[in-house]
């Protein structure tokens, strides 16, 4: 275990909440210190982590891989930060993209045509985990003379039956 300033504090926030329910308890100093020093760990690690876990969206970041992208796709959301930040496909050309992404999983609508664009490249990135989290996570390549010229992030409110 990796003692952080962060999980110091929030385990000296956990003793005091405990410190203080503990003291209603019983009156005596050394009974109120001895539970807490009991289920303070017991508070944390059960309680109080697993919440925050569930009501926190943080997700690993990884860098980006072809084989990863193509083997599990439901875990690209964790690679698209390093495609966006470092806009990893900006002038490359189709056949590059397709060769690391793989073909287009569906064309962009093109509102000048009044259809779906072979200039528009969408990946589904997945869910990012959460507690209440019902977005899916894509990527947009636009195309211009056979080249990418934007890279665009959106979510699609995903139902499910």
């Amino acid at each position: 275990m990796i003692l952080t300033p962060l999980f110091v504090i929030f385990l000296i926030l956990v003793f005091a909440l405990v410190w203080l329910f503990a003291n209603t308890i019983d009156k005596r100093k050394w009974v109120s210190l001895l539970i807490s020093l009991v289920l303070t760990p017991l508070v944390y690690f059960y309680i109080f982590y697993p919440v925050l876990n569930i009501f926190s969206s943080y997700h690993h970041q990884k860098h980006f891989d072809t084989e990863l992208w193509k083997d599990k796709p439901a875990l690209r959301y964790e690679m698209s930060q390093e495609i966006l930040d470092k806009n990893l496909f900006l002038h490359k050309t189709k056949e590059d993209v397709e060769t690391l992404l793989g073909k287009s999983e569906w064309f962009g609508w093109n509102d000048s045509l009044k259809k779906e664009s072979s200039d528009k490249w969408n990946y589904n990135l997945g869910i990012k985990p959460g507690a209440f989290n019902n977005m899916q996570e894509c990527i947009e390549l636009d195309f211009k003379n056979n080249t990418v010229v934007n890279i665009r992030h959106y979510q699609l409110e995903k139902t499910f039956e």
